[in-house]
């Protein structure tokens, strides 16, 4: 081979390859080197020769470990990676891929190591940047909280884009409304919901503080990026730039925290402006270039679409939290059997309902449901349920009737429902606790559907669940509904409340009620500080749903206020209500209704014994109203007719219509009872 050749080779080999080569002595010293010794072209490192790696900057001692590690085993490493701040290179950071192979002659003696190095800073980045957009994928969104995604963002970027991260929203967005559509241009108003620093930044503005409100300015980067939405590069952030020099306290900020490149970039999604999102770099970072401008625009686009996301759905729950509140009662009305008190907590917008319906006879319904599921569609569904159940409750039927005919009507709004996309609801259910309560019999008739049982609070200080029939849940499964009925004493107090609070296998909560109820009066203290405390007691740390509690303390309607006849299955019972009437109301001093009850009360009676076989009873209460009741062992309900002018009967309903406010009929276990309902003079 010619020497000449060979001189030459070897001139080229270390001249003109774009990559480091070095040989180095056993010493680890560096004997030979190439002008891309570091993996950077035309460097110059003319004082290298005799001098370690570590003299040169590579701080890392893996480095040097590698090193002698390859010169003792003799096994060769590629690719180590080397990330760091060489002092050649005055202090900026690289990332040097290195490859290392142990140099030995002929007689198999170790002369050194051979080295290369390539400069890799570059295509790193380029993978940080593509992780990054992975990961703003992956964990940007977990929630439908604003701030919650402004605060992911921040957390993405900082460490691997930038320094510092400052994410700013309009006040309307967490208001979950829109602002409208193009540009912002005239000065805006916006709130901090993300922020995240790198510990070597120590001087953080107190303005970025999460919560904090400030006006962006106008002619600033951010001003800029807002009125026309393109993304503004700073690469040479100075306190002395003309912006920052109309703003003293801007300045003032950069200065303190160090920063010495910027972007900001708008937050818009599908045409509307949300917020804006900054990122900066302090002292050791490189200036942000085209490259990062693109990743920030990438990942604040990713970000943006989920602040939307989450500002529609704080709209959507605002909404279906006001359409919640016009359709459950803000204040129970006042009735002679019960007096009545609730706490309605709204966590979420669910389906949670309650309401106190008045029945005829003096009786009263209370009522408590839970639809299922969340949002407007589910506080829609209870809206019309809760008048379903009210207008049922109007035809006085059975507590458990009355819940076969929501359990269909809850199946009938199932079929009806539209698919919900990106939703884990799978059917439409719903739970209903039906308690109808009489004054005059103390009686308490319990029907249920999938809800928990009330807790009974007796006047000697017991308090225990009721033990109900649990039906299934509305809509689910087959209609079988049982009712139980308990006798009441005065003062006892009903507990109805949802399965947020209490299931019916929590009897260790039970205590609680004994604490709101034991206070120096006892169950005669005011409800609603006993409800209130109750839910106080009862509600968990973090819920989950609403919370409900709805308590009746009954009352009893004594002789005075009621009284009642057995009649004779015979035609002369019609002329007997009437003198029975007629000597009760003035035993009441109720005079100026003698003529129109007497009519009601003889056209009743004779309806009776017309139309069953055994006995009538007449009932008169004495409340709100004036009540006449008669009751018969006939099933057959009485139809209103409109008799002819040639007609010798069929008016005697008719009559009783027109003389009364309401009147209606309602079956019982033995028969049906008609009654009337009168105003009070």
């Amino acid at each position: 081979m010619d020497p000449g050749f060979d001189a030459a080779v070897l001139h080229a080999l270390f001249t003109q390859p774009p990559i480091g080569l070095q040989v180095l002595d056993p010493e680890l010293r560096i004997v030979r080197f190439n002008s891309a010794a570091l993996g950077v072209q035309g460097l110059d490192m003319s004082d290298a020769v005799g001098r370690t790696w570590r003299e040169l900057g590579f701080a890392a001692d893996d480095v040097e470990s590698m090193l002698r590690t390859v010169l003792e085993t003799g096994e060769a490493v590629t690719n180590f990676r080397y990330r760091g701040r060489l002092a050649v290179l005055g202090g900026v950071e690289k990332v040097l891929s290195i490859s290392a192979f142990r140099l030995q002659d002929a007689e198999g003696r170790t002369l050194g190591v051979a080295g290369t190095v390539v400069d890799i800073t570059e295509r790193d980045r380029a993978e940080q940047r593509l992780q990054l957009l992975y990961r703003a994928g992956e964990r940007i969104g977990s929630s439908l909280d604003v701030f919650r995604t402004a605060q992911e963002l921040a957390d993405v970027a900082v460490g691997e884009l930038a320094d510092l991260v400052s994410v700013v929203v309009l006040d309307s967005v967490l208001q979950g409304e829109a602002p409208r559509p193009g540009p912002l241009v005239d000065p805006v108003t916006v709130r901090q919901a993300g922020f995240r620093v790198v510990e070597a930044i120590t001087a953080v503005p107190t303005m970025l503080e999460v919560g904090e409100v400030r006006v962006i300015p106008r002619g600033t980067p951010f001003a800029q990026a807002l009125s026309d939405l393109r993304p503004r590069l700073v690469r040479q952030l100075k306190a002395d730039d003309p912006w920052l020099v109309r703003h003293p306290a801007l300045a003032e900020d950069v200065r303190e925290a160090g920063v010495h490149s910027m972007i900001a970039v708008p937050l818009a999604a599908r045409g509307v402006v949300l917020g804006m999102a900054g990122f900066y770099r302090g002292p050791g970072s490189f200036p942000f270039d085209d490259a990062d401008l693109g990743v920030a625009t990438d990942v604040v686009a990713r970000a943006a679409v989920c602040v939307d996301n989450a500002r529609r759905y704080t709209r959507e729950r605002t909404i279906a939290r006001l359409t919640q509140r016009t359709l459950v009662p803000d204040r129970l009305p006042s009735y002679t059997a019960a007096e009545t008190a609730y706490t309605f907590l709204p966590v979420t917008s669910s389906g949670v309902w309650y309401d106190v319906i008045p029945l005829s006879g003096a009786r009263i319904a209370l009522v408590a449901g839970d639809v299922s599921g969340h949002g407007l569609h589910t506080v829609t569904t209870m809206g019309r349920l809760r008048t379903a159940i009210s207008a049922l409750a109007a035809m006085d039927l059975q507590a458990d009737e009355l819940l076969e005919h929501l359990h269909a009507l809850t199946e009938q709004l199932a079929r009806e429902q539209p698919p919900v996309e990106n939703s884990d609801q799978s059917e439409l259910t719903a739970t209903c606790l039906f308690v109808i309560y009489d004054p005059v019999t103390r009686t308490c008739t319990l029907s249920r559907a999938g809800h928990p049982a009330p807790v009974l609070a007796l006047p000697d200080g017991s308090i225990h669940v009721i033990d109900v029939p649990a039906g299934p849940n509305l809509g689910r499964g087959v209609a079988s509904y049982r009712s139980t009925s308990v006798d009441l004493p005065e003062g006892s107090i009903l507990t109805l409340h949802n399965a947020e609070l209490l299931q019916d296998t929590d009897q260790d909560q039970l205590p609680a009620f004994q604490n709101a109820f034991s206070t120096p009066t006892g169950l005669t203290g005011r409800l609603q500080d006993m409800c209130d405390a109750l839910m106080t007691s009862l509600l968990p740390d973090n819920p989950v749903d609403d919370a409900l509690l709805l308590l009746a303390r009954t009352r009893s309607l004594g002789p005075d206020q009621v009284a009642s006849w057995t009649l004779p299955h015979e035609p002369e019972s019609a002329a007997a209500a009437r003198r029975l009437v007629t000597g009760q109301l003035i035993d009441w001093n109720l005079d100026d209704l003698t003529f129109s009850t007497e009519l009601i009360a003889s056209e009743l009676v004779t309806n009776a014994v017309r139309y069953s076989t055994g006995p009538a009873e007449l009932r008169l209460i004495n409340d709100r109203a004036l009540i006449c009741e008669v009751s018969d062992n006939s099933n057959v309900a009485p139809q209103l007719r409109h008799a002819e002018d040639d007609d010798e009967g069929g008016r005697g309903l008719y009559l009783v219509a027109q003389l009364a406010q309401h009147w209606g009929a309602r079956h019982t276990g033995r028969g049906k009872t008609i009654w009337t309902e009168q105003a009070l003079p």
